[in-house]
């Protein structure tokens, strides 16, 4: 983390750009004054140094090149100019930046390989529910390469790479797979959900962990990674363990 702005922590920032730890309930945009755009908005136009450390163009703003639904949490990477927003838009298009989640899952997933796996169900470019995950209308490709990190009682932590970008690609993967992320009120089932929120969990147990992508005028990959899995998450798969043990 370098700093933090309006408290949002910024974990990168370079010209006409930053990447910050979004928090979870947090909307990217369209929530004006509370979304995480607003927020960073407000920031720059009280900091002159701040503007001109970044490139901040005034008549642009603060866009997001990615998306990040308003449950996950973790980072985010944001344009304050024109010329690198399209730039950093056109990386993600063609599919040359990484990113990895983590993400809780119910139930304990097992894989043909020793630990890893791929989910490669086609989606449709609009998101279904939890009786149609994978949507309806045409399908597209889509993959998502996955890593089993740990165990617990009742979930699987697993770390996740995406491969395409469609919308709600890991939850809908998931929930096709037989096991939906923890918290997920759209796709998992309500007695889960009633039975969280009862314990005190009430988020998604989704986070984004790294973003890799090349600067422009850079020939080195820079990877920008979320400094660990948020709390809630970690203290609910700890709980959840500790029964494992007994």
């Amino acid at each position: 983390m370098i700093g933090v702005l309006n408290s949002i922590c910024v974990l990168a920032s370079g010209s006409g750009w930053l990447a910050v730890e979004k928090p979870e309930g947090v909307s990217v945009h369209n929530d004006p004054e509370n979304d995480l755009c607003s927020r960073i908005q407000t920031a720059f136009e009280a900091d002159a140094m701040l503007r001109a450390a970044l490139d901040y163009d005034p008549v642009f703003g603060v866009h997001p090149v990615h998306r990040l639904d308003r449950e996950t949490s973790g980072v985010m990477v944001l344009a304050c100019s024109a010329g690198v927003f399209r730039y950093i838009a056109r990386l993600f298009e063609a599919h040359q930046v990484e990113k990895i989640y983590q993400a809780l899952l119910h139930g304990r997933l097992e894989t043909e390989a020793p630990g890893q796996g791929l989910w490669d169900r086609p989606l449709s470019r609009e998101a279904g529910g939890r009786r149609d995950p994978a949507g309806t209308g045409k399908k597209m490709p889509c993959r998502t390469r996955f890593e089993i990190l740990d165990y617990s009682a009742h979930y699987t932590l697993v770390r996740c790479r995406l491969e395409t970008g469609r919308k709600h690609q890991i939850r809908r993967h998931a929930k096709l797979a037989g096991h939906p992320v923890v918290g997920d009120a759209r796709y998992g089932s309500a007695r889960a959900i009633a039975h969280l929120q009862s314990s005190g969990f009430k988020r998604l147990a989704l986070h984004c962990m790294e973003i890799g992508f090349i600067p422009s005028g850079d020939s080195k990959a820079l990877f920008i990674k979320s400094p660990e899995l948020p709390e809630s998450i970690r203290r609910l798969f700890e709980k959840d363990k500790a029964i494992s043990a007994l």
